[in-house]
C-alpha cells in the first residue's frame, strides 16, 4: 500500500492507505498517438501552427448520405438495438463483404462500438489470463492495451523496416509457439507500417493456424485504402480457415467516420461467435444513430474510394519523398492503409518529437508526430523511429515536411 496524508482530530491521526489498483491496470500502456497532447496544445497556446501527422484521422469529407441519413432520420424512440447490432445493417453487409470476396452470413457478425470493441470482445472471447498472442511488431500499439486488460501476454515477432516490414518466416514464427498460444494477430493493410502482406505471406499465416490450430484475427479496416495497383486479400477468403479466421472492421477510416464508433466482429467458427456474443449483451448494444449512419453509407459509390485513393496515393509518394530526401532519414514506401514508418537520425524519438512541439518552430510551424517505441514490446526497438500519417493535404505536408527538415538540422541531439 502506498501510505497518504489523512484527516487528524485531537490526539487522534488516522493511518490510512491508497485503494488497490490492479496490476493489469497499472500495467495498461498509454498511447504513443496520444501522449503528446499536451504539449500540442501548449505550442498552440504559443501561438504556432502545429501540423497533426500523428494520429489516422482523415480530412476527407464523409459520405454524403450517411451524414443525410442523420440529418433526416425519424427516430421516435432512442431504444436499444440487438445485441449484434440492427439486422437491416448486417444484411446490407453481406453483399458488401461479398464484393470483396468475404462469404459470411448476418449471423456470422456482431455490431461493436468501433473497431477497438471488436478487438477487446475477439480477445476476450479467446484468451484467458496467462494465454499468448502472436503479432507481427511493430504493431498498433492499442493491441498491447487489449491484451493486457485481457491478462493476455503479448509474444512479439519482429520486422524490420530495411525489408519493409515483411512478415517473419514460417519457421520464426513457429518457434514462438507454446502451448499457450491460442492466437496470431494482423494487421492488413498495416498500422502503423502501411505493409499490404502479400497472398504468400497469408499462405504462410494460414498454415501455421491449420498446422497449430490457433485462431487467426485479422484486423482488416484498411482494406480499401491499397497503392500501386496491389489488391488486399483477407484472411476470411482462405480456404480451410472457416474455424479459425475471426474479422476486425471498422467504418471509422473506410468512410472517415472515426467519431461513428461503429465497427464489426466476424467469424465463421460458431463457438467462438456464442462467446463473442455473450460479450456483446454485456454491453448491451451498439450505438442507434451511429448505426443508421453506417448502413446508410454502405450506399456509396465507388468513385469516392477511387478519389479518395488517387489523393492519398499523392500524399504518400509526396511525403515519402520527401523523408527519404532529408539527410539520414529513411522511410520505406507503403502499399497501404495511410501511414509510414521513418528512421530518423535521432536517439530518442520521444525526446526529438516532444522537443519539436515545446521548443522548435519553422516560420511558426511545427509537426506532431507519434513515437514508434510505443508500436514495439521493447521500446527500444523503436527509439530512432516515428509514424507519420499522411493525413492532411499536399501542401500542408509541403510545410510540415519544411519543418521537420530545419527541425533535424537543428536539433542539439542529432546523430552525426
Amino acid at each position: 500500500m502506498i501510505p497518504t496524508r489523512c484527516a487528524s482530530s485531537g490526539f487522534f491521526v488516522e493511518i490510512c492507505a491508497m485503494p488497490h489498483i490492479s496490476q493489469r491496470g497499472q500495467a495498461m500502456p498509454a498511447s504513443p498517438i496520444r501522449k503528446l497532447v499536451p504539449f500540442a496544445e501548449m505550442a498552440e497556446q504559443q501561438g504556432k501552427k502545429v501540423h497533426y501527422l500523428n494520429i489516422g484521422q482523415p480530412d476527407i469529407p464523409s459520405p454524403a448520405g450517411a451524414m443525410d441519413a442523420l440529418r433526416h432520420h425519424d427516430v421516435k424512440i432512442l431504444a436499444y438495438s440487438h445485441s449484434a447490432g440492427f439486422i437491416s445493417y448486417r444484411k446490407k453487409l453481406v453483399d458488401y463483404y461479398s464484393k470483396h470476396g468475404i462469404h459470411i452470413t448476418a449471423q456470422d457478425m456482431i455490431v461493436t462500438t468501433g473497431g477497438s470493441e471488436a478487438l477487446a470482445m475477439a480477445m476476450g472471447a479467446i484468451l484467458d489470463p496467462g494465454d499468448e498472442i502472436i503479432i507481427p511488431e511493430p504493431y498498433y500499439a492499442n493491441y498491447l492495451g487489449f491484451a493486457t486488460a485481457s491478462g493476455a501476454v503479448v509474444i512479439p515477432v519482429v520486422s524490420s523496416i530495411e525489408s519493409g516490414f515483411e512478415l517473419p518466416s514460417m519457421s520464426e514464427i513457429e518457434s514462438l509457439i507454446t502451448p499457450k498460444t491460442r492466437a496470431l494477430l494482423l494487421c492488413n493493410p498495416g498500422n502503423p507500417t502501411g505493409k499490404l502482406y502479400t497472398k504468400k505471406e497469408l499462405a504462410q499465416v494460414r498454415k501455421i493456424a491449420l498446422k497449430h490450430d490457433l485462431f487467426i484475427i485479422a484486423d482488416e479496416v484498411y482494406r480499401e485504402f491499397t497503392y500501386d495497383r496491389l489488391k488486399h486479400t483477407s484472411v476470411m477468403s482462405l480456404e480451410g480457415m472457416e474455424e479459425h479466421a475471426v474479422l476486425i472492421d471498422s467504418v471509422s477510416k473506410r468512410y472517415s467516420m472515426c467519431g461513428a464508433r461503429i465497427g464489426l466482429l466476424a467469424s465463421k467458427n460458431e463457438s467462438f461467435m456464442s462467446s463473442a456474443m455473450r460479450f456483446a449483451q454485456a454491453r448491451l448494444s451498439p450505438p442507434t444513430f451511429e448505426q443508421i449512419a453506417a448502413e446508410a453509407a454502405l450506399e456509396t459509390p465507388d468513385a469516392y474510394f477511387k478519389e479518395v485513393n488517387v489523393e492519398y496515393t499523392k500524399r504518400r509518394d509526396y511525403l515519402i519523398g520527401r523523408l527519404n530526401a532529408m539527410d539520414g532519414v529513411f522511410c520505406p514506401k507503403p502499399s497501404g492503409a495511410f501511414y509510414c514508418m521513418a528512421q530518423l537520425p535521432v536517439e530518442n524519438s520521444d525526446h526529438f518529437c516532444q522537443w519539436m512541439l515545446e521548443s522548435f518552430d519553422h516560420e511558426g510551424n511545427t509537426v506532431m508526430m507519434a513515437p514508434a517505441g510505443g508500436f514495439y514490446t521493447d521500446s527500444s526497438l523503436g527509439a530512432q523511429q516515428v509514424r507519420l500519417a499522411y493525413v492532411l493535404d499536399v501542401q500542408d505536408l509541403k510545410v510540415a515536411m519544411d519543418a521537420l527538415e530545419v527541425g533535424l538540422q537543428v536539433y542539439p541531439y542529432r546523430l552525426a
